[in-house]
């Protein structure tokens, strides 16, 4: 069958809109989702002494369900979803090492805090895992929960010289995106308290 010059050159046209139109939809992006960051505690009415200790926190580890930056949702134990259209500034566990170093230095009673690769002559190491950072949804209770179990090593002799499991819970307002990070938050804040305090009675 032959096809006219005017019609070889119609569906060309037609052929070539939409090409554009194509390259057009995949520069439109979808909307970004809601980020959400945790606070680090500013205040600590209950620590007493301070720290001549220069102390290394390494990056938590965790399981892969918890190292992205989505919020994480448990429906059971046997589920995980995720926060809609929301997630973290960063990985979690980027998150909590920044984070805990931040509460070490409000304090403003450890001579020095720092993460890998800044150059501090070491004299403990506090190493982490992340064991549960997400809200629970199950038998008619809703809450965020946090826990993290820390070891404080020596740096001197690669010992562990104490460790504990650091887990709180705060109930749930609502399942909103700001209601769930306003309890996680929380959660963390009571954990950080707890793992400088800890850490302040080891060094």
């Amino acid at each position: 069958m032959k096809i006219s010059l005017k019609k070889s050159i119609f569906i060309a046209l037609v052929l070539g809109t939409a090409t554009a139109l194509s390259g057009c939809a995949s520069l439109i992006s979808k909307p970004a989702p809601d980020t959400y960051d945790i606070s680090a505690p500013t205040t600590f009415p209950n620590l007493i002494g301070k720290s001549r200790a220069q102390i290394l926190i390494l990056e938590p580890s965790a399981l892969k369900v918890l190292d992205s930056d989505q919020i994480v949702i448990k429906p059971n134990s046997a589920t995980v979803e995720y926060l809609a259209k929301s997630q973290w500034a960063d990985r979690v566990p980027k998150v909590i090492q920044a984070k805990l170093i931040e509460t070490f230095e409000n304090t403003q009673r450890v001579k020095a805090i720092a993460k890998p690769g800044e150059g501090l002559v070491i004299d403990y190491q506090i190493v982490s895992n992340i064991r549960a950072f997400q809200v629970n949804l199950e038998n008619g209770v809703s809450q965020a929960q946090v826990a993290i179990s820390v070891k404080l090593v020596s740096d001197r002799t690669g010992k562990v010289v104490r460790s504990n499991v650091f887990n709180e819970v705060v109930p749930l307002a609502s399942t909103n995106a700001l209601d769930v990070v306003t309890a996680i938050d929380a959660a963390f804040d009571k954990v950080a308290r707890d793992i400088v305090a800890w850490t302040f009675a080891g060094v």
